[in-house]
């Protein structure tokens, strides 16, 4: 049985992003905690920006645990990195009654929101 994160999901790559501004510390097994700025999110995962030459680099596969509104801690995946961006996919399936509730907490603005 092979082992590791089943990371690649092309479905879950269309989910709605909402955009966010979002400081968060992450905790990494090996590099410890991380600043992080959360730029978007979905119900499947998030999006980090601004990582630099200061900060840890991330490699696919790389977990990384973060505690958000509503859901409270979560830990993630790194799927994807390029630039100063990083993608991460959410280990467990958030409700979306909790997922709707966290983005009206991280976007007070009602014109950011998403309809629908």
């Amino acid at each position: 049985m092979a082992g590791g994160a089943q990371l690649s999901v092309p479905d879950m790559r269309r989910a709605a992003r909402h955009p966010v501004d979002y400081p968060v510390i992450g905790e990494h097994r090996t590099i410890g905690d991380i600043k992080l700025h959360i730029c978007n999110l979905s119900a499947h995962g998030f999006m980090v920006d601004g990582l630099g030459e200061s900060s840890p680099s991330f490699a696919r596969g790389d977990r990384v645990i973060v505690r958000l509104p509503v859901i409270g801690r979560i830990e993630a995946y790194c799927i994807w990195m390029a630039g100063d961006r990083a993608g991460f996919q959410f280990e467990r399936i958030v409700r979306l009654d909790d997922f709707m509730a966290m983005i009206e907490e991280l976007q007070p603005n009602p014109r950011l929101r998403r309809r629908g």
